[in-house]
This record gives structure tokens, C-alpha cells and sequence, in this order.
């Protein structure tokens, strides 16, 4: 499961950036740009380190970071489509993705937390 989430994390990270590269290059393509690629490696990279977490508090942080990141990036998505600055069918299956890892990851923390609460 660990090294599934690393892959899919990067390619979701990777599939930002492709999707970037088709916006306006106007004041407000160029912010999303920047903010789309910073938030979506960022569940990439933050989701790394969790795989090294050195306890479950350290874990149950590190991942409270990955999906913060994630549902901004689901953010700069729908803005996007709202905006209409691509069509809406070139960025379904990311949107799409981005909702399944912030699920994946919020129960992950919801387990984590639980586990600790109970000991």
C-alpha cells in the first residue's frame, strides 16, 4: 500500500503539471500554475516523509500536512473548471484522483489518531 501511494501521489503530482502547462499564460493561468505545482508535489513530498515518520504523533502531523495539500490542489483544480481556463474533461480523472487520495489520507489520520487515543 505504502510504495502504491508513493506512485500514485508522484504521477498525481506529474498530472498537475501537465495540466499547468495547457493554462493561459495571463495574471491568473500563471498563479494557478504556481500554486498547483506547489501544492500537488507537495502531497508527493510531504507523503515521503510520512513514510518515514519516527512515531504516530510525527506521522499524524506529517500526514495532516498531505492533505491539507491535497484538498488545496483539489481547490486550484475546481477553480480551473469554474474558470474555465481548460475544459472540464482534461482535468476529471485528476479531480478525480486528488478526491480519492485526500480520502485515503484522511482516514489514514483518523486510524492513526484513534490508535493513540485508545492507548
Amino acid at each position: 500500500m505504502k510504495n502504491d501511494l508513493i506512485s500514485r501521489t508522484k504521477k498525481f503530482a506529474y498530472s498537475c503539471i501537465d495540466l499547468c502547462m495547457l493554462l493561459p499564460n495571463n495574471y491568473l493561468g500563471n498563479h494557478v500554475k504556481g500554486q498547483l505545482i506547489r501544492s500537488s508535489t507537495s502531497v508527493a513530498a510531504n507523503y515521503r516523509a510520512t513514510c518515514h515518520a519516527q512515531s504516530k504523533a510525527s506521522f499524524i502531523s506529517k500526514i495532516s500536512i498531505v492533505v491539507e495539500e491535497c484538498d488545496e490542489s483539489e481547490f486550484w483544480l475546481q477553480l480551473i473548471i469554474d474558470k474555465e481556463l481548460i475544459k472540464k474533461e482534461e482535468i476529471t480523472l485528476v479531480l478525480k484522483e486528488g478526491n480519492e487520495l485526500t480520502s485515503i489520507f484522511v482516514a489514514s489520520r483518523r486510524t492513526a489518531s484513534n490508535s493513540i487515543k485508545q492507548n
